[in-house]
């Protein structure tokens, strides 16, 4: 019987059709392509007479390739007289739950070293002391339910529904590298099984008490923490993104904050208003060093995180703002005056998770975010001369 007939473009090619139908490679090997687009390998073979089909994965994750190379192992085993769910079950009990975590974290290429040692200390605190050692095909659903209620009964209830996440990540690539039948964390409901945290929102200000915030706010000296406050209102930008910015991310009258430093991991482009350039002239008169931010005191660190709501608290507005909720409050001044809710969105940094939508906004919308922004700035001042004026 001819094998290797498929070829990588005719695969490509093949479109969904009424009913799910097959196309064969030969050999056993064929793709079975569903009717809602889905092309999954499966291999045809006979065990003790009787005919079986085995599943090897979907393409293109699996490529025609390792199709083949999956269909020669199968072949091998049964040269051998035994069944392919026994070669399986012996490669499930050959890796532990910890050297997966290992293994599938140092694969992780696409992601910060901050959020990777975040991901493998929650696992190596509260997991791999009791299930580190067994094989990761044997750890049930209970197993890893009482690691994690303990947790939750320690009040870290955020904390466990992120362990419970990154936990389900490496029981998912040991299912595609079939260490693992299943993932036991895809049948925890964390909505169920953990506590909630009150939520807290950031306090921010109604428009209409903007006047009277800056008002007090220009009574203060120009610290660095003053004029911080004021570049968040200029750029909605997130408090930790603004403390950490280098003088190396500016360009022109653009911000291009790196993917590593924003809170969804895609890089960010702040058009900066000809007051944001003014701060950022007096921060250049008082900073030698790499933070456009940096501490009263230590230049080689940036400002404190509580730098900024230590300015509110101090000036009487503890409790009805915070530098994150100049984002609340510029939001609502440009939805009221009617721009585009993507080119708000955008300028938040609330990315769409749709990657061709994401792209076509980032440039779609700059010229949009870049006046924008400068109307909002100067409607910053007005409200200042408003309260000069009485």
């Amino acid at each position: 019987m001819p094998t290797n007939k498929l070829k990588d473009q005719q695969i490509k090619s093949l479109k969904p059709q009424a009913k799910a139908y097959k196309v064969f490679d030969g050999g056993g090997l064929f793709l079975y392509v569903s009717p809602t687009g889905g092309k999954f390998w499966r291999a045809a073979y006979r065990l003790y007479g009787k005919p079986q089909t085995m599943a090897l994965g979907s393409y293109p994750e699996i490529s025609l390739a390792t199709a083949r190379e999956k269909l020669s192992d199968l072949k091998a085993v049964l040269r051998d007289g035994k069944g392919p769910m026994a070669a399986r079950h012996s490669k499930r009990n050959a890796v532990t739950f910890a050297e997966a975590c290992d293994t599938y974290w140092q694969g992780r290429k696409d992601i910060s070293d901050s959020y990777k040692a975040n991901a493998t200390r929650a696992i190596a605190m509260h997991l791999l002391p009791a299930l580190g050692n067994m094989p990761i095909s044997n750890i049930t659903r209970n197993d890893l339910l009482t690691c994690l209620t303990k947790m939750d009964a320690a009040g870290k209830h955020v904390y466990v529904r992120k362990a419970r996440m990154w936990a389900g990540q490496v029981f998912e690539w040991a299912v595609e590298h079939e260490y693992a039948a299943s993932n036991p964390a895809a049948s925890i409901r964390p909505e169920k099984a953990f506590g909630k945290t009150p939520v807290e929102n950031f306090a921010a200000l109604s428009l209409r008490e903007v006047p009277d915030f800056l008002a007090r706010l220009a009574m203060e000296k120009d610290l660095n923490s003053v004029l911080a406050c004021r570049m968040l209102a200029l750029t909605w930008v997130r408090t930790n993104e603004l403390r950490m910015m280098h003088w190396d991310e500016l360009d022109g009258d653009e911000w291009i904050i790196p993917a590593g430093k924003m809170k969804r991991r895609r890089g960010h482009v702040v058009p900066l208003s000809w007051q944001a350039l003014a701060i950022l002239n007096k921060m250049r008169q008082r900073s030698g060093g790499k933070y456009v931010f940096p501490a009263e005191h230590r230049e080689d660190r940036p400002m404190s995180e509580n730098a900024i709501l230590y300015l509110i608290s101090r000036i009487g507005y503890k409790g009805r703002m915070t530098g994150h909720g100049w984002r609340t409050v510029a939001s609502t001044w440009a939805n009221e005056r009617g721009y585009s809710p993507d080119a708000i969105e955008q300028q938040l940094a609330h990315v769409p998770d749709n990657k061709i939508r994401a792209v076509y906004n980032r440039a779609e919308y700059l010229p949009t975010r870049r006046e924008m922004l400068q109307a909002w700035a100067d409607w910053l001042d007005t409200c200042l001369e408003q309260i000069d004026a009485v």
